[in-house]
């Protein structure tokens, strides 16, 4: 009996304490600025831009390391209800879901699982019998910056995706082997082609080499040590309640849009209110954005550049591997790279160099910029597709108020 209830002892504990540690690290995200002076709010920012671009709801977080400096919602969570938006509600984040699946490649790499050199022949030679000999040689480095050959075939995604039987894991390796039976759209390595296709692949692998699931993977990896509570997949709220926001945008037929109002409101329960869950990799998560603040503090506290760096879940090696780019390029580790002034830092070498990304699944729309020269980083969100002028002002707003030299905005 105490032998069964150590090992019980030891099994709770074994799987708390990532958690809590994740959690202890990430503490800052829950409030105060410095001196335990609360956030500054930016509503009425965000209620401005909302309804200049006719957004139903908008909410945003501004980050000094695992500080939050502003936080603000606006608006409604459906389109014509009375239901207000809030620090909690959940959003569907799009292909910023992609950093998270990089970042996930990067631990099973840490563990001895995989290698950034890792090639498509040797992680799925044994599954895809038909194979065209160009994949072989391609690495999960060069799937991570869209110079694998590949490019998103919207008629593949339908057939694939209405045909889809089984579990999430069989229907990727399945879209997978679709994929790699035809030969490369264009030369491996030649050139940058953005593609949500290479992350479902990545994804793919990562099943394949754990054998299990990516949505049992990001929650073990990075929901759970990080706090991200509300992290999920798929439209959040439950169907026919407005517990959640819902996305809006335009009516599809067979995931493919079609013309008309491009402001629909859709119930979570729709089959149409998103993209299949077998994408996931690519963009299925939501998120409160408190929520993902953590994430993406996690991110810019790790990296090089920054002059406050702690690292946490992953080594020095690997956030570099994630954020720096091969010369020449400028995409790495679910994140596009760039150089602001407004992001320049005050040491000697540096360059202002940021990275971001964007997401829209046609139901959604957000952005984050995470400057780590001066440890800072701007993340909004909002329940309606197609928005990214006014989402990117959102975003350049807060950076003209809140980073250190008040200079241009993301797009500056």
């Amino acid at each position: 009996m105490i032998r069964r209830f150590s090992l019980m002892a030891f099994t709770f504990w074994r799987r708390i304490l990532p958690a809590l540690a994740g959690i202890l690290c990430v503490t800052g995200v829950f409030g105060a600025s410095d001196g335990g002076t609360p956030p500054a709010n930016v509503d009425a920012l965000l209620q401005g831009v909302a309804e200049r671009a006719k957004i139903p709801g908008m909410v945003a977080v501004v980050l000094r390391g695992d500080r939050i400096v502003a936080q603000g919602a606006a608006g409604v969570r459906r389109k014509g209800g009375a239901e207000r938006v809030t620090l909690d509600d959940q959003f569907q984040i799009g292909s910023c879901t992609k950093a998270m699946t990089a970042t996930l490649a990067a631990m099973l790499i840490e563990q001895g699982k995989l290698d950034w050199d890792s090639t498509l022949g040797g992680l799925f030679g044994d599954v895809v019998a038909e194979m065209d000999p160009a994949w072989r040689t391609v690495s999960l480095r060069q799937v991570m910056a869209h110079r694998a050959g590949l490019t998103d075939h919207s008629l593949l995604m339908v057939r694939s995706f209405l045909l889809a039987k089984g579990v999430f894991v069989e229907q990727r390796r399945r879209y997978v082997a679709s994929m790699l039976s035809k030969a490369p759209d264009y030369a491996p390595g030649s050139r940058f082609v953005y593609s949500s296709s290479d992350y479902v692949l990545l994804g793919s692998a990562l099943e394949k080499v754990t054998g299990i699931p990516w949505e049992a993977l990001m929650r073990e990896r990075l929901f759970r040590p990080l706090g991200m509570a509300s992290a999920g997949f798929g439209p959040p709220g439950i169907a026919g309640a407005v517990d959640e926001p819902w996305g809006h945008g335009p009516r599809r037929l067979l995931y493919l849009f079609m013309p008309g109002d491009d402001d629909v409101a859709f119930d979570p329960g729709r089959k149409d209110a998103d993209y299949p869950l077998v994408y996931g990799p690519a963009g299925s998560v939501h998120v409160s954005v408190i929520d993902w603040a953590k994430f993406v503090s996690f991110q810019l506290l790790g990296d090089p550049s920054n002059p406050h760096r702690r690292t946490s879940l992953l080594s020095a090696d690997s956030f570099a591997k994630l954020h720096l780019p091969a010369p020449g390029e400028s995409y790495c580790g679910g994140w596009f790279i760039d150089r602001k002034p407004w992001a320049r830092g005050p040491r000697q070498g540096d360059t202002g160099r940021v990275f971001y990304h964007q997401g829209d699944n046609g139901r959604w729309n957000c952005v984050t910029w995470v400057a780590p020269e001066i440890d800072f980083a701007v993340l909004v969100a909002c329940n309606r597709a197609r928005m990214w002028g006014p989402v990117d002002n959102a975003a350049s707003e807060l950076v003209h108020a809140y980073s250190r030299d008040k200079g241009p905005g993301p797009g500056g």
